[in-house]
């Protein structure tokens, strides 16, 4: 169970994972090296897996952003699975979901274009419904 402070750091790292310890300290009222002590003991639980960066997909020259209800054709999921694997460079996201489909999928797409051939290969292998992000 984390208590207050775990809780505190976790909170400023998601902010800025490359914190200097003593910096993060201050922020929860802890020294630096009781800080990097308690993020030690956080990484050593499982409680924080890594570290990682935030790209702007937008600004890496693809603005077209998707999200697709995924519905199998069948219960063999693999031509989809195969596909996605394919596609990789516009996936964010691969869900497998339940309820209304099967899969949730969120893409970024350089054009319209290149969507539109992804569109076509997918319908290969699932149906699918649409839906373009307007804003965030």
């Amino acid at each position: 169970m984390l208590d207050g402070t775990d809780k505190h750091i976790i909170e400023e790292l998601s902010k800025n994972s490359r914190i200097k310890m003593k910096e993060l300290g201050e922020k929860v009222h802890l020294t630096g090296q009781a800080a990097s002590a308690r993020v030690a003991k956080l990484e050593d639980s499982g409680v924080i897996e890594g570290y990682t960066i935030k790209v702007n997909k937008e600004k890496m020259g693809y603005p077209v952003h998707a999200i697709l209800h995924i519905y199998t054709k069948t219960a063999n999921h693999q031509p989809y699975l195969s596909f996605v694997k394919k596609q990789e460079q516009y996936i964010i996201h691969n869900y497998k979901v339940s309820g209304e489909s099967c899969y949730l999928l969120e893409c970024r797409f350089p054009s319209n274009e290149r969507l539109d051939e992804f569109l076509t290969g997918l319908s290969n292998a699932v149906s699918y419904k649409l839906s373009i992000v307007i804003s965030k």
